[in-house]
């Protein structure tokens, strides 16, 4: 990981438990670019003297070899950012080698099944480079964020209820981390003193569901820019600590979450593009769920994004 402001908020998160679990201790290995050493080498510090139980070590390198020996999990939060008058085709170029050469370090030097979360924006096709780049990792261990958008849905579903956000659970985000993805709470659910009911019957209110809902999860990541003047941080890294976390120790029965994962084919998504679909986890293994989660309404939404996606996204030659 790079110690930007994602990678500052992340570490004592991990070290805290908060991503791999309550009981196991971590070796911390964090990686900037050599300007950065002098900041890489506070936050050691500080890492050090919060006296964190579960942390048993910090790497804290610019030498790609050094930060991924031996790792078993690796957040990837480092990327160019998108900057005014810049079009998507202009990011992918950028991220491009920094994915050549994180690739590479990651088929040379990491741990034979090491699992891997690209964070960096854009992240589904920073995830597909990466893919293609390092052909020795299986694609299944490759993903990439759309937990946060997962997050702010059920943040906005609590709120217009009025419960407890660990009392909402199963809506899902379809798509890219952009506001062309598609948030779906038709499945929706939230626990109340009756009992747990679905959303839309609770919420009688359609057009909060095609309009405001869809538009403010979607539009989540630019209000926070505007409102702090810099993009989401501390929800970005809590958020990956729940993918990796609902990942590697599975998602509670009954529960599944929106993971960005290499495409089979379902629900119409072209085999081998990074999509957020609805997953469960168990043993370290993500599986798409299946069945009939799209009304008429949904899923000509679901068709409008997808196209846009793959048309603003992809080369010609891949369409």
């Amino acid at each position: 990981m790079m110690i930007g402001q994602i990678g500052y908020a992340i570490v004592a998160m991990i070290a805290r438990g908060l991503m791999l679990g309550p009981d196991q201790p971590v070796v911390l290995h964090m990686l900037d670019l050599p300007k950065s050493a002098d900041a890489l080498s506070g936050v050691r510090m500080e890492l050090i003297d919060a006296a964190l139980p579960l942390l048993r070590g910090v790497v804290a390198t610019s030498d790609e070899a050094e930060a991924f020996r031996g790792v078993s999990f690796a957040v990837l939060i480092g990327g160019w950012p998108r900057k005014e008058g810049m079009q998507r085709k202009d990011l992918i170029a950028k991220n491009v080698p920094i994915y050549q050469s994180q690739a590479s370090a990651l088929q040379q030097h990491a741990a034979p099944n090491c699992k891997v979360l690209v964070v960096a924006n854009p992240a589904n096709m920073n995830a597909l480079v990466l893919k293609e780049l390092a052909p020795s990792v299986p694609a299944k261990n490759i993903t990439c964020l759309t937990r946060l958008d997962h997050n702010r849905a059920l943040g906005q579903i609590s709120e217009k209820l009025g419960v407890h956000v660990d009392d909402v659970r199963n809506a899902i985000v379809w798509g890219n981390h952009s506001s062309t993805q598609f948030p779906d709470a038709s499945h929706a659910t939230a626990r109340t003193q009756h009992g747990e009911k679905t959303v839309r019957e609770l919420i009688a209110d359609e057009k909060w569901f095609k309009e405001e809902f869809v538009s403010v999860v979607q539009q989540r990541g630019e209000a926070v820019i505007k409102a702090r003047k810099q993009s989401s941080s501390l929800s970005a890294a809590s958020a990956a600590c729940d993918h990796m976390r609902d990942w590697i120790l599975g998602t509670p029965k009954g529960t599944w979450v929106s993971m960005g994962v290499c495409s089979d084919g379902s629900y119409g998504v072209p085999k081998g593009i990074f999509y957020s679909f609805p997953v469960t986890c168990e043993k370290g293994e993500w599986s798409i769920l299946q069945g009939e989660f799209l009304s008429l309404y949904q899923y000509s939404r679901f068709r409008k994004r997808y196209n846009f996606l793959f048309d603003e996204d992809f080369p010609a030659e891949n369409k």
